[in-house]
């Protein structure tokens, strides 16, 4: 009768945990790999405030020394975006997690024609899976005949 009341007991237990207690960690991190994918395709390719803004936790730092901190630094990027390169379009090539952090490796192209940028996008995510800190490190696609190597930049 114990051992029944005890199952019981774990079983009621169990439901009052929120889910995100019962994600394991490969779980989180495919989570916050999916989040930051649907993120950066609003802010980047859609131009969607409301869309992205959905993604963003209670804070978001950032590390971009031309971009503001908080949804509206998100705001003010995506409106430069729509202002200023309408016909932008990033392809994340690569998405690596480790814990809260997620890494998209992008092929940015603001004008179709142009070769580009190769883009490391870092972010950290909260325990909820939303944003809230991001990091860039951006490189202009060279001329290839110019390159050192045929290797690619992707």
């Amino acid at each position: 009768m114990r051992i029944i009341a005890f199952a019981l007991f774990a079983a009621f237990a169990s439901l009052a945990v929120p889910a995100q207690a019962q994600m394991t960690d490969a779980q989180k991190m495919e989570r916050n790999k999916k989040n930051v994918v649907e993120f950066y395709n609003a802010v980047l390719n859609e131009k969607n405030f409301d869309k992205a803004a959905t993604y963003v936790g209670a804070t978001y730092i950032q590390h971009n020394p031309i971009g503001a901190d908080g949804l509206e630094g998100i705001k003010g990027f995506i409106n430069f975006l729509k202002g200023k390169f309408p016909n932008n379009k990033s392809e994340i090539k690569r998405v690596f997690a480790d814990g809260n952090y997620v890494i998209v490796h992008v092929h940015a192209v603001r004008e179709p024609g142009q070769r580009g940028n190769a883009i490391f996008d870092l972010f950290r995510l909260d325990d909820n899976g939303k944003v809230v800190e991001h990091w860039d490190a951006v490189q202009p696609i060279p001329d290839p005949e110019k390159a050192m190597n045929k290797n690619g930049m992707f």
